[in-house]
């Protein structure tokens, strides 16, 4: 699996989108530093831009700095999910940039308790952006086969292994509410 992941990390590197395996579904991602990286992400998908896209993280300082200022609870809150199937939307800080959030004054984030998602996450020292492996409107993939399929060869990388098991995507959440956003 070191060389999986190392892989994926060098695509990742170079500014490539891979897939990978999350909670539920597999996931598209790319560095969320490089804005070409994020735009033919969104092209991928034939998602529109403004509905921007989640981060995931092996540990919360990966997420941090990506968290405009908020009560201490909000942050607590989350924490006390994470590692876990949890997204939260935080208001965003000056150092998100500003191709992630789209129309969205915050930014959702994910501390992801996935195994291989964590290990990637770790091995390429920072978040990675994270939406579902699928074109927009399109039943998200859940296997690398199915990943294969939907995106014949347009990925620089698929990291091969199971999903967690969970039957829907991540449940998000407003941090600073607690209301639920996506159930």
């Amino acid at each position: 699996m070191d060389t999986a992941i190392a892989e994926a990390v060098a695509a990742l590197r170079a500014g490539g989108i891979i897939a990978y395996p999350t909670e539920a579904v597999y996931g598209l991602g790319c560095d969320p530093r490089n804005r070409d990286a994020v735009a033919r992400l969104f092209a991928l998908k034939q998602r529109p831009p403004g509905q921007g896209v989640l981060l995931i993280a092996a540990d919360f300082p990966q997420v941090e700095k990506f968290i405009g200022a908020v009560p201490a609870n909000a942050v607590a809150r989350a924490r006390a999910t994470w590692p876990g199937p949890h997204t939260w939307v935080f208001p965003r800080s000056a150092a998100t940039p500003e191709w992630l959030p789209g129309e969205h004054s915050g930014i959702a984030l994910r501390v992801t308790a996935h195994p291989l998602a964590a290990m990637l996450c770790r091995a390429f020292g920072h978040a990675l952006v994270s939406t579902s492996a699928n074109r927009h409107g399109v039943a998200p993939a859940r296997s690398a086969g199915e990943v294969r399929l939907a995106f014949a060869g347009a990925l620089a990388y698929v990291l091969d292994g199971a999903t967690g098991g969970l039957e829907r995507p991540t449940p998000i959440r407003d941090a600073i509410s607690g209301e639920i956003l996506r159930s």
